[in-house]
């Protein structure tokens, strides 16, 4: 049984006026915070106003890139050619390294966001080029990716640390892969649902997929969308949960 486990969160996607999720609730709550580095949500004010909170918070942070999709959200698939895509991350992450520093913290892993993070699960050309930028910038920092997916592979035999993760919120199928956003049933809003879900992971080593077979999952992180409604209810109750069955929630990174 798992006695330890990590527990993140998607923060600093707030665009000026337009406010998504309340970072300052739910970083009392995670132990990771993936903080948006501007290409596909928030805003520099916004992003400095959460990385001040985490640091106050003692959360450590991590550069969540993306394809360049405010409209979208980052969640449309893109065709983006290597050497554009290897750009774009080094942008991203040497982006919130500088607004890190300016608020005392710094930034200490990389989880790549949306459709991103789905596409470079199996497309190799594309995870190359995420796991090319990273070594880029700094070789130390390390590549969180889906549980199971060939990105980590990549990423571990190109010698990057990489970090698993599991979804609280999200359904998976049998295959281990999340069920598509496009599909009924795909995010999960039962706060005490999640909680014993991810009980489920950590004690038994998987969940039970849509299809109703229990699918093994292997996680050093779980996520708790910070803009899934009743995020911080989800953080709460999956922390809670655990604390009470011994399961320590800790950073992954020292």
């Amino acid at each position: 049984m798992v006695t330890a486990i990590d527990l993140n969160s998607d923060l600093g996607e707030s665009f000026g006026a337009w406010t998504m999720g309340d970072d300052a609730a739910i970083l009392k709550l995670v132990s990771s915070a993936n903080v948006a580095c501007g290409f596909h949500a928030g805003s520099p004010a916004s992003l400095l106003s959460t990385l001040h909170a985490a640091k106050q918070q003692g959360v450590t942070i991590g550069a969540h890139v993306s394809y360049p999709d405010l409209v979208g959200f980052g969640r449309r698939n893109m065709d983006v050619a290597s050497d554009e895509l290897r750009a774009d991350v080094i942008y991203q992450i040497g982006a919130l390294q500088g607004l890190a520093r300016a608020a005392g913290t710094e930034v200490r892993y990389v989880k790549p966001h949306g459709a991103l993070y789905n596409t470079i699960a199996h497309d190799e050309r594309q995870a190359l080029a995420v796991i090319e930028a990273i070594l880029a910038v700094d070789a130390n920092l390390p590549l969180v990716g889906l549980a199971g997916s060939r990105v980590l592979t990549l990423a571990q035999e190109k010698g990057l640390k990489t970090i698993s993760e599991a979804f609280a919120d999200r359904a998976y199928h049998a295959d281990g892969s999340l069920v598509s956003r496009r599909e009924a049933g795909s995010v999960l809003h039962n706060a005490n649902v999640v909680a014993q879900r991810m009980l489920q992971l950590l004690v038994e080593g998987g969940i039970t997929s849509i299809e109703g077979q229990f699918t093994p999952v292997q996680a050093d992180s779980i996520c708790v969308h910070g803009d899934t409604p009743g995020a911080i209810e989800m953080a709460r109750q999956v922390r809670q949960l655990l604390e009470a069955q011994g399961i320590m929630i800790r950073g992954f990174v020292a």
